[in-house]
């Protein structure tokens, strides 16, 4: 009967499709800004040796920041990030890099995959500060920080670079 038994399980688990974990595994990050709740979700890519800005993602190209899905910005109120005011809810986020400024994007669509940019979709566009990092992060990572009240920031550190966009909640 044990040896029928442990038969019957180990063909229940071989039967069973094999899903090899994800190369880049994927994350969210919460945070309070105000009294606003901030998540955004991403896929984190490795730098693995590669070089990252300019190379493996090109400057002056729309870029979703992450893997597999698009990443998302969600909020519980409503934001205004630099000039843009963004509505609750989830809206995938991409960026569009340079060698000098960059440039966050806010979409209205919810979600969709990393290689799925659409231009008419744009909420807006807001113009991120840019500053060398002096040691190199690995995995691409981003931060929600509180500053103030009902303002803070969204940073994103990969390779040797880190972006920044002033949030603030309103009413």
């Amino acid at each position: 009967m044990l040896r029928t038994l442990a038969a019957a399980l180990l063909s229940a688990i071989l039967s069973q499709p094999s899903q090899a974990p994800r190369v880049s595994p994927h994350e969210s990050v919460t945070g309070r800004i105000g009294d606003a709740n901030v998540t955004i979700t991403y896929g984190r890519p490795s730098m693995r040796g590669r070089t990252i800005f300019g190379a493996l993602v090109p400057y002056d190209r729309v870029w979703c920041p992450g893997a597999d899905e698009a990443t998302t910005l969600d909020s519980d109120r409503p934001l205004q990030i630099g000039p843009l005011r963004v509505p609750p809810g989830p809206h995938t986020i991409w960026m569009l890099p340079s060698a000098g400024a960059w440039t966050l994007i806010v979409s209205k669509e919810p979600s969709g995959f990393h290689t799925d940019y659409h231009e008419r979709e744009d909420l807006g566009r807001v113009p991120v500060t840019k500053s060398r990092l002096d040691a190199p992060v690995e995995r691409l990572t981003f931060a929600i920080s509180p500053s103030g009240t009902d303002s803070g920031a969204i940073e994103m550190t990969w390779e040797s670079t880190k972006v920044s966009a002033p949030v603030r909640v309103t009413r």
